[in-house]
């Protein structure tokens, strides 16, 4: 049974909390490494399966800030393959995938909207192909995350946020750059994922270059993403990217937030007057 197959839902005014890894409570049975908690997932769990990927033609790929609602839901819905693994046949998974859709896409849409504190300037930036050039053998991804933009159904296969923020709750803060340029200079990336189908097709970089772009045109010189300490195709991915190591959380804090320790990185973006 395919996940989210329906269109995005009517919500109401209230908005939920930023979803993914709480200590919700839940009748489905979700693997623990991936619990359920208010806050934005640190890029720590990019790659967590390994599977068999399958390749693409990136010349159709499109990588761009979210332009749409229709492309908010998808993403929400990848994140929700992506940072979950759920025991088959488990009572009511269906329903308990979509109500985690639904509470990360309002979660988004508010965070873009400026309306939760501490987050200055949110952007969604989605990887994209068209419907036409996936094969029969991820019908559940096409599924679940396509939308349909100027008459064009699309499939969101990769994602991130990028946060103008001081900190991200629950994780260790960059240091740079120091004093009051830190509330307009210094920005996170966190959601990171890209469908497990098609790992291995460079999609990951894609994403995180794009968002280096974006970062220089607000005005960002200094970016950060966590990782978890064990994760090598992420931290790899962030090496090839620029990034270099920062700060490590203390294995307290890890034990205390009842997750693997996590390790800060660093890359300096070129300021606009330098470009």
């Amino acid at each position: 049974m395919a996940l989210l197959s329906l269109p995005p839902p009517s919500f109401s005014s209230h908005c939920f909390s930023i979803s993914f890894s709480s200590r919700h409570q839940s009748s489905v049975v979700v693997n623990s490494a991936h619990r359920i908690r208010f806050l934005p997932v640190a890029a720590a769990t990019t790659t967590h399966r390994q599977q068999q990927s399958i390749h693409i033609d990136n010349s159709s790929l499109i990588v761009a800030e979210t332009a749409s609602e229709g492309q908010l839901w998808a993403a929400a819905c990848l994140r929700v393959r992506s940072f979950y693994d759920f025991q088959a046949f488990s009572y009511g998974i269906q329903d308990h995938k979509r109500y985690l859709a639904e509470r990360e896409f309002e979660a988004l849409k508010e965070r873009i909207a400026g309306k939760r504190e501490g987050f200055k300037r949110v952007s969604c930036i989605n990887a994209t192909l068209p419907l036409s050039q996936l094969s029969s053998s991820v019908d559940d991804l096409c599924a679940a995350c396509k939308f349909t933009d100027n008459g064009e159904d699309r499939v969101v296969v990769g994602t991130l946020d990028l946060n103008l923020c001081l900190w991200l709750p629950e994780e260790i803060a960059g240091t740079k750059p120091e004093g009051i340029e830190a509330d307009f200079a210094r920005a996170y990336l966190s959601n990171v994922c890209v469908a497990r189908e098609l790992h291995r097709n460079g999609l990951g970089y894609e994403i995180v270059t794009k968002s280096k772009i974006v970062a220089e045109e607000w005005g960002i010189t200094d970016l950060y993403v966590h990782v978890a300490v064990d994760n090598e195709p992420a931290k790899n991915l962030y090496m090839k990217s620029g990034f270099i190591l920062e700060n490590e959380e203390p294995a307290w804090q890890a034990r205390f937030l009842d997750r693997p320790r996590r390790i800060l990185l660093w890359i300096g973006l070129p300021c606009a007057n330098e470009l």
